[in-house]
């Protein structure tokens, strides 16, 4: 991401790919400076429903992640941008959604980390 002063750009805050490897959740995945996990539900509904509150979540931490909604999954996606990668924010995010997310949730194929 290129540089802007508006946004307070701070490179400084952003991991190195060695710590997010350490540092990141079970069953997330850090590629091309981005955190990211699908969860798998029985049904639409039930991933909209996880959406909602991950979103809630997200408004709690004043950190929000991309929320894509699939038939029956959701990815969720974390990047800081005004760091241009991954920070601390982003591991207590993922954490915190592996923390509310529901025994339905089921992570796709791959995905156990």
């Amino acid at each position: 991401m290129a540089y802007d002063p508006r946004m307070g750009y701070d490179p400084a805050r952003k991991l190195t790919d060695g710590d997010v490897h350490d540092l990141k959740p079970a069953g997330w995945w850090g590629d091309d400076g981005m955190l990211y996990r699908e969860f798998a539900f029985d049904s639409y509904g039930a991933g909209v429903d996880f959406a909602v509150q991950v979103a809630a979540l997200a408004e709690e931490q004043g950190h929000h992640p991309d929320i894509h909604i699939f038939y029956k999954r959701v990815r969720l996606n974390y990047f800081t941008h005004d760091a241009g990668g991954i920070t601390g924010a982003d591991i207590a995010g993922a954490q915190a959604v592996n923390d509310l997310a529901d025994l339905t949730a089921k992570p796709i194929d791959g995905a156990e980390g």
